[in-house]
């Protein structure tokens, strides 16, 4: 046994995973039956009778957070979203605070006609986010450590017991954050539990600590394929802080009475594991075979491909989540949208598109980045922007930023192919250049591949999609 559990009536529950649970046969059903989404809210004089049982998923994002709640057809039913109030404390942001604020915001937010019919809710929140909680109380032991912090300090310490190139081999890991909190703290460690952000506000719902998933534990070192934690990991001494990992969608308990009874939320409603913004956010596109991709063009680029292999390479910043059967393999660049909002202005980035031929091969080559330093598919810290020859035309000049940043894509997938991933057949894609019809084309004669919009995007949708995996099994 790793981490016991803290609760006394959980202890039986099973450590590792419960289920061979197809995920992805739930969204392969869902993808003939969902309809359009509606962008509206939804008004209040509902026959919730009528419309049957609902699932809620919450995204907890960089700087706030959205609900979604859908139907069994996956229709959205009421959404809406709020910014995290910046609780101080010590000239510091008290992040726990701001979640726990936003978390019970959002449940107040959903329309009181409809949480009636709230069947199961799920949670996703950023990536390596991480919490050391006491294991009776639940209260952080330090503030958390945040999904961008780097904890270089740690990292040699990681990589003298990790395999090579092993994905918590990156100082911004979970585990690497874990081994700063165990070396330089003065916590009680006796009395102490690892949570994801996402486990976190799920236990603020259902009151047993000691619970991830393993989409959120796997830069922690938890191997998904073998469905447990590597011997190598419990080997050291803060093994005794590791959550017990179930598949993300799986029923954990009912909600808390003093929370349902509160709200207004019914007695058979269930909280589900999570998983992280970004897989949420793929499975709100609904790619679901292998071959099917999601490139998201938001302020980075960031590409995830369904795979049958499982893909790792902590040179290349690649790593492969679990999805049931089937592996999400992908990489984050540095390159992306906020290079061109240096740049151009949103006016001028929509005026200039237009006048683009997007048949044509642009001449220039560039690498596009903000600051020193990329990630995928080149890891080099050293890296260099290459935003120069500028023409005198701002039209050619746009034209070839997002040509050269189209060419890192399709370097992406290459670099996936050639570590044995699953060839990219499909791309959807998603963030805000996807709006960028002129962009798209040119994706589309650079990667020789299908390239469309992705309905839907948001992370909570594909929470919901996970919390509805959770009320059918």
């Amino acid at each position: 046994m790793v981490a016991s559990l803290h609760n006394p009536s959980w202890n039986s529950y099973p450590r590792t995973l419960t289920s061979k649970m197809s995920g992805c046969k739930v969204f392969n059903k869902l993808e003939s039956r969902i309809a359009s989404v509606r962008a509206s809210e939804y008004t209040t004089d509902v026959d919730v009778k009528a419309e049957g049982k609902l699932y809620l998923g919450m995204d907890f994002g960089t700087s706030g957070a959205r609900y979604a709640l859908i139907d069994k057809d996956g229709n959205i039913q009421a959404e809406g979203k709020r910014d995290y109030p910046l609780h101080m404390s010590e000239e510091a942001v008290d992040w726990v605070k701001s979640w726990r604020t936003t978390l019970f915001a959002l449940l107040e937010d959903i329309p009181v006609s409809l949480r009636a019919a709230v069947a199961s809710i799920s949670v996703d929140g950023t990536s390596a986010t991480t919490l050391i909680v006491d294991s009776t109380t639940g209260e952080p032991l330090c503030r958390p450590l945040l999904y961008n912090e780097s904890y270089p300090e740690a990292l040699p310490l990681v990589k003298a017991i990790a395999p090579v190139n092993h994905t918590v081999c990156s100082g911004s890991s979970t585990l690497c954050k874990l081994v700063h909190w165990w070396n330089f703290f003065n916590s009680a460690k006796q009395s102490a539990v690892l949570l994801h952000q996402a486990d976190w506000l799920l236990w603020l719902l259902h009151g047993r600590l000691g619970i991830s998933d393993y989409n959120n534990a796997l830069k922690v070192g938890y191997d998904p394929e073998t469905e447990s934690y590597p011997p190598w990991l419990l080997a050291q001494p803060y093994s005794r802080v590791l959550p017990t990992v179930l598949s993300p969608g799986s029923t954990i308990g009912s909600m808390k009475e003093v929370v349902r009874t509160h709200l207004g939320f019914p007695k058979d409603c269930v909280i589900c594991t999570g998983t992280t913004d970004s897989i949420a956010a793929f499975i709100a596109a609904r790619a679901n075979q292998p071959g099917q991709s999601v490139t998201s063009l938001g302020s980075t680029l960031a590409i995830k491909l369904l795979s049958t292999q499982r893909v790792e390479d902590a040179r290349f910043g690649v790593y492969s989540h679990r999805l049931d059967d089937k592996w999400l393999v992908g990489g984050a660049s540095n390159t992306g949208g906020a290079v061109l909002r240096q740049i151009f202005t949103d006016e001028q980035l929509q005026k200039l598109s237009e006048q683009i031929n997007s048949s044509e091969v642009s001449p220039l080559d560039y690498y596009p980045l903000l600051d020193i330093g990329e990630r995928f598919p080149v890891a080099d810290p050293e890296m260099e922007p290459r935003l120069h020859p500028r023409p005198a035309s701002d039209v050619e000049y746009l034209h070839g930023i997002l040509e050269s940043i189209a060419r890192i894509e399709a370097k992406g997938y290459s670099l996936l192919k050639e570590l044995g991933a699953t060839p990219v057949e499909e791309v959807f894609t998603a963030g805000g250049g996807s709006r960028n019809k002129k962009w798209i084309a040119i994706r589309e004669r650079v990667l020789g591949l299908p390239v469309r919009r992705a309905l839907q995007t948001e992370a909570a949708y594909g929470a919901a999609l996970f919390a509805m995996k959770g009320a059918d099994s």
